[in-house]
């Protein structure tokens, strides 16, 4: 990106910024195939907060890796990430936001999406074959039928280990992993550098820009 921004680049400069952080985490009813993005592209350089009330999802795995992305300049570095794997999965009232530095003439900018704001079940947010590569995760966790200490490669619940990873050396298949038949999460927050998923369905997505950052204009 260059560093120096003239004229009516400015906002284009704006949008090179801010579209790969939504379209990489809110992909809104596009099909794709079956874990082919997990983790096999390189992150940008902000990772983005989620808050949700309540998360229920089936066939649940988790395993470590490392993330390879850059930082806002351009350098190459690598993320330690522990990837939650759902066969599917249904979030109740949904915030996903982050924050960029140094737009021209502006400063810092939140962007936040929020959906599924519904109690009833057919108005919340849905996805499958989901992997979320997480930073940092706070929440309440009740898991049915659960495996701990399974080889990674061995996983059998959920869309299973991304084989992209294996083969660029993201992920371990001798190293820790476990599983569960059912997963419900409440109160969750959580810190992540990158989503993908073969369907995700945002009823009510709402988006807001704000300048600033922090209380009120992040998830959390």
């Amino acid at each position: 990106m260059e560093s120096q921004v003239r004229g009516g680049t400015r906002w284009k400069r704006f949008a090179v910024v801010m579209v790969p952080s939504v379209a990489a985490t809110a992909f809104i009813g596009v099909a794709l195939a079956q874990g082919a993005l997990a983790a096999s592209f390189s992150v940008s350089g902000q990772s983005f907060k989620v808050t949700a009330k309540e998360l229920n999802g089936t066939g649940f795995s988790q395993y470590g890796a490392s993330e390879t992305g850059y930082t806002l300049t351009g350098k190459e570095v690598h993320h330690p990430v522990a990837v939650s794997v759902f066969d599917t999965a249904r979030i109740e009232q949904m915030c996903q936001s982050v924050v960029t530095p140094g737009i021209p003439f502006i400063g810092t900018v939140t962007l936040r999406l929020t959906a599924g704001e519904s109690t009833d079940e057919k108005e919340q947010v849905t996805a499958d074959n989901l992997y979320i590569d997480i930073a940092d995760l706070d929440a309440n966790a009740t898991f049915t039928n659960m495996d701990i200490g399974v080889a990674a490669g061995d996983i059998n619940r959920g869309p299973g280990m991304n084989r992209a990873e294996i083969g660029q050396q993201k992920a371990n298949p001798f190293g820790f992993a476990q599983q569960a038949e059912t997963a419900r999460l409440t109160d969750v927050k959580q810190t992540a550098w990158a989503t993908t998923a073969g369907t995700f369905t945002l009823p009510g997505l709402k988006m807001k820009l704000m300048t600033g950052s922090g209380e009120g204009k992040e998830c959390y």
